[in-house]
């Protein structure tokens, strides 16, 4: 299946990779938290019905669940599908992550200080290939955008309640974490600015980028390149405020805007001159569901898109 912006321009065109069967919809299955992992493979745990109620937020990120709860995650790497039970799930996810050797992750957007030495509840656990918990453990707190590279680290651009609260790696803005939840990196006076809320998150190979804005008077959205195996960061100005998805492949990259609830978003292509990135095209696509929080994902130039119960993917 091709979508095509209107009017069709070849440049924008989408190519849809995956959509929930309508039998596992009469069936109670709900699609909810989705990853792409570092080799391209499409994850997404599915939920029955019967463990989730409404909230008032509109989308897949509405569904709120009774704990614990059971799920199945569905991995697709090409024609293969592989399905894994998840077991007693004593937690209420926002991100879903995968790592080498088949492992995944469930990670909670907030943690909360239990006692006054400053120990922080585990907010994120780490599963075997089998769906069984192997650990918990801290990665922040309040996270927007969390991606994993093919080592195995963890990334994350943070909001403002954990920027302005008293974790010491929330507050730098980025964090890189290794598979065991330690701290591997931090910016360390290395940005342009101070963040005040991440936005999303790609991988380039061995890079990876996290996209933030400030709240300072300078203001501005960035696109963060960091190295893991050197440490080296470079930070840019995104030609788009705020974007919900970005994917980068050397000079060209694509960034998207949804139209939130909408079955719509804005399709922008942007070219590195230099140092300054600056948009070639802009395009406004039509989806086949509606667009809402957490739609979009970057992997190795590749830009992945969630629009109701389908996946779609495009290239930079």
């Amino acid at each position: 299946m091709n979508l095509r912006a209107t009017p069709a321009r070849s440049d924008a065109a989408l190519h849809q990779v995956w959509q929930l069967p309508a039998a596992e919809a009469l069936r109670g299955q709900r699609a909810l938290w989705w990853t792409v992992g570092p080799a391209g493979e499409l994850a997404v745990l599915l939920v029955h019905r019967r463990h989730l109620h409404r909230s008032r937020i509109k989308g897949w990120t509405g569904w709120d669940m009774d704990l614990p709860f059971s799920g199945e995650l569905l991995t697709l790497t090409g024609q293969q599908e592989r399905r894994t039970v998840v077991k007693d799930i004593r937690m209420r996810p926002s991100h879903l992550a995968l790592l080498p050797e088949s492992r995944f992750l469930l990670v909670g957007g907030r943690t909360r200080l239990m006692t006054a030495e400053s120990v922080w509840k585990p907010n994120a656990v780490l599963f075997s290939p089998s769906g069984v918990p192997e650990a918990e453990f801290c990665v922040g707190d309040d996270i927007p955008a969390l991606v994993t590279d093919k080592r195995g680290g963890i990334w994350t651009a943070h909001g403002d309640e954990g920027i302005y609260g008293d974790h010491d790696e929330s507050a730098a803005g980025l964090a890189g974490w290794n598979t065991h939840g330690r701290p591997i990196w931090a910016p360390a006076g290395r940005l342009p600015d101070h963040p005040l809320e991440g936005c999303t998150a790609a991988t380039e190979g061995d890079r990876v980028w996290l996209v933030w804005y400030s709240g300072s008077s300078k203001g501005g959205t960035y696109l963060t390149r960091i190295t893991p195996s050197t440490g080296e960061v470079a930070s840019y100005r995104s030609p788009v405020h705020a974007p919900d998805g970005f994917a980068v492949r050397g000079d060209r990259a694509v960034l998207t805007r949804r139209d939130h609830n909408r079955r719509s978003t804005e399709l922008i292509r942007a070219r590195l001159d230099g140092t300054r990135w600056a948009i070639t095209s802009r395009h406004r696509l039509r989806m086949p569901g509606r667009m809402v929080g957490r739609c979009a994902q970057g992997r190795d130039g590749c830009l992945w898109l969630r629009a109701g119960n389908t996946w779609l993917r495009i290239e930079a």
